[in-house]
């Protein structure tokens, strides 16, 4: 049976409530209800064995936490029985869930894959210590099979997320099984990716008149004050005007572009990235762009899209994610929910539209050729129109074939 939790109230309680008396979460969720830091309490049987015990916090959330590694083992005290000792130099060689994160998110930090990547394999890696930590494991190697398929079936996940998340799963485990962490990986052949989560993801750009419709919305856009307790501004549908401009004459991320800084204009072209092979990539801006850049610049500094004190990625770009999602809100309706990261799609869309070739385009995108044929070329129509002239060119001047008959309609 699951343990429940309570607050039991203390003569001195903060909220006035009765001494000795008992409120639960629910119960303390309703308008008015008066906080405490009253500590809560646990009661119910495990192994047998029926106790009140107090859990020594007033936080809910750690509360659970504390109650899910007692039940995990079933024991009032937590603790796992010991696993069967391993020779000396065995039980010396043995690594933390913590230790074996951190060295994982180190080596591929230094592999020097993109930020977003990484962002995802951090994620990961908080959410495993957190699982370790319900059921009271510290060691990496007291993870079974078993434990590992609940970890993913709790995923609450879309198909095509959870099937990267069981990539990452596997390349976690086979990292560790590399340095002999752990004899073999408890991750399960069994497991398989959900239905649908090798689908190629639909891509979706702006249109020219969405495009429009967005930067005129920016017009409508008044100036809007913002204070956080130690600092004051305001900002407008320029502000975002410029923002989204860079977005779509680059191709660049929100995350790149609320790092933007001028050292990569040089006239009027931006840096982009180092290829790989060597050499590097840039785009062109107008003049009218780079005149607005340099304004900017000449407000905030280097990093013109950087305001405010904080310089955290996470907070500016949840900050321009917010502006612009005002901006969407007075555009009107849209056939696909629009997100930022639109633009980018909309940036390779328009260089296909005009003809650009698929190479240049995925060197400019930093991907490859084939991610380029199977996520955009899709949405170019027109690029399908000069491919069917071509073919219908092509083949005008052939013989007709007169194999098949076409059948008279009868008087």
């Amino acid at each position: 049976m699951a343990l429940k939790l309570y607050h039991r109230h203390r003569k001195e309680c903060e909220g006035r409530h009765p001494e000795d008396s008992r409120s639960g979460e629910f119960e303390e969720g309703r308008r008015g209800w008066k906080r405490c830091s009253c500590l809560i309490h646990a009661s119910g049987s495990l192994a047998g064995n029926f106790k009140r015990k107090q859990t020594g916090t007033s936080d809910w959330d750690e509360a659970k936490a504390l109650i899910a590694s007692w039940e995990a083992v079933n024991s009032w005290n937590g603790k796992l029985a010991p696993p069967p000792s391993p020779p000396a130099s065995a039980a010396s060689s043995r690594v933390t869930v913590m230790d074996a994160t951190r060295n994982f998110l180190r080596h591929r930090e230094g592999s020097g894959i993109a930020r977003s990547t990484l962002g995802t394999y951090s994620t990961f890696t908080k959410q495993l210590i957190v699982f370790a930590d319900s059921l009271g494991y510290v060691m990496l190697d007291q993870f079974t099979s078993s434990d590992i398929d609940v970890f993913y079936s709790r995923s609450k996940l879309g198909a095509r997320t959870k099937g990267k998340t069981l990539g990452t799963l596997r390349a976690f485990f086979r990292f560790c099984v590399h340095r002999k962490w752990i004899p073999e990986s408890p991750v399960s052949p069994d497991i398989k990716p959900p239905v649908g989560a090798n689908r190629v993801a639909n891509k979706a750009p702006f249109t020219d008149q969405e495009l429009q419709r967005i930067f005129d919305a920016c017009d409508k856009l008044r100036e809007i004050t913002w204070t956080n307790g130690q600092e004051q501004g305001s900002w407008n549908g320029e502000d975002v005007k410029d923002f989204l401009s860079v977005m779509v004459y680059t191709g660049l991320r929100i995350s790149d572009v609320c790092l933007f800084n001028m050292n990569r204009l040089h006239g009027n072209e931006v840096f982009l990235r180092a290829k790989k092979n060597g050499g590097d990539v840039f785009t062109y801006i107008p003049d009218w762009l780079v005149d607005r850049l340099k304004a900017r610049a000449k407000r905030h500094g280097t990093r013109p899209f950087v305001v405010g004190r904080s310089h955290r990625l996470d907070t500016m770009t949840d900050i321009w994610r917010r502006k612009i999602n005002r901006v969407f809100e007075l555009s009107g309706k849209f056939d696909e929910r629009p997100t930022p990261h639109r633009f980018r799609h909309t940036f390779a869309r328009i260089l296909l539209q005009r003809g650009v070739p698929v190479t240049d385009v995925a060197d400019l995108m930093g991907d490859d050729e084939k991610t380029i044929r199977e996520h955009y070329s899709r949405w170019v129509a027109e690029r399908q129109a000069r491919l069917t002239k071509i073919l219908k060119e092509a083949f005008e001047d052939k013989p007709k074939s007169r194999l098949i008959a076409v059948p008279r309609e009868r008087a």
